[in-house]
């Protein structure tokens, strides 16, 4: 039998806000991964950037507005520099946490673009907002141009980007590669960057991929045993936030399927994990989802805890 091959897509509490609080939180997950890496399993991780592109768009953004010689940043190069950023951040803690334990595993960072169908749906109608908050003669103005904008939460109006399914990671053989070799491969990150193929050159889309979505493709072309999907709670639960509030242990695809049609998952936040989940477990013989907390991530691969879909 070789290695078990797991997948952990790190939720925004295993990232922090900022730099300061990024620092201080890939401590704490460089803890866990090695705890996970002592278990003999291949690791790959990926993560979320939503604060982080967030802001370093508002950054750029700010440049282009007071300062005539730059040009606005296209959102995949936002993209990119979050993953160059939070990827040396996270390499760089699990490195010392592994030092520090004395053992002699690799950890390799990997930018990675994903590849989407420029004819995907989400093109048409875009609900991702990204950027920096704009008043409604900002708004009105973009719309004008033809950027989509719209209100968010009452908190002013922002642009929106298409959430196109992600269809294929150009860099696989790389990832694949540095997985076999023995490393830790942090990739995926933020979903990817965004592109399309153009008669095999890879264009730069205004996109953003769903994390977890890019998560369970790249386990499932992994190969992978497990899909860890890291979150804010312990389970998955239905009846959410009620009085008949029931934590889940167990879960087949038909019965997540089930609970998705009574609509038991918000759609802003457990509902895109759900999905994921489920598509990862229906891709192959043996595939399991876990679904749990950063620190619980162990216990719930040895069964003890976190809510696991499978077939």
């Amino acid at each position: 039998m070789g290695k078990k091959k797991v997948v952990i897509a790190l939720g925004g509490n295993a990232l922090g806000n900022n730099i300061k609080e990024q620092k201080e939180a890939v401590e704490k997950t460089a803890k866990v991964i090695v705890d996970l890496a002592k278990q003999d399993l291949d690791i790959v991780i990926t993560h979320g950037n939503g604060p982080q592109v967030g802001m370093i768009q508002n950054a750029m953004d700010g440049l282009a507005t007071n300062y005539d010689n730059y040009m606005e940043t296209p959102l995949p190069t936002c993209v990119a520099m979050s993953q160059g950023y939070i990827g040396i951040d996270l390499q760089n803690a699990i490195k010392y946490e592994l030092h520090r334990q004395g053992m002699d595993v690799k950890v390799s960072t990997i930018l990675s673009q994903v590849e989407v169908d420029k004819n995907d749906e989400a093109f048409k109608n875009p609900t991702k907002p990204i950027g920096r908050f704009l008043t409604e003669e900002e708004a009105k103005k973009n719309q004008e141009n033809g950027i989509p904008c719209m209100e968010d939460a009452g908190r002013g109006y922002r642009i929106v980007v298409a959430s196109p399914m992600p269809k294929k990671i150009r860099e696989l053989l790389t990832i694949k590669t540095l997985v076999d070799a023995g490393h830790i491969v942090i990739t995926c990150g933020g979903g990817g960057i965004p592109v399309v193929d153009d008669g095999g050159h890879l264009n730069g889309v205004n996109a953003v991929i769903d994390k977890d979505n890019a998560s369970s493709l790249l386990a499932a072309e992994l190969n992978a045993d497990f899909l860890i999907i890291l979150t804010a709670v312990e389970k998955v639960a239905i009846n959410f936030g009620k009085e008949n509030q029931e934590w889940l242990s167990d879960l087949t695809v038909e019965q997540a399927k089930e609970y998705i049609a009574q609509e038991q998952f918000a759609k802003g936040s457990m509902l895109p994990k759900i999905e994921a989940a489920i598509r990862f477990a229906e891709s192959g013989d043996g595939r399991r989802t876990l679904i749990t907390l950063l620190d619980k991530a162990a216990a719930g691969i040895a069964g003890e805890t976190g809510t696991v879909i499978h077939k």
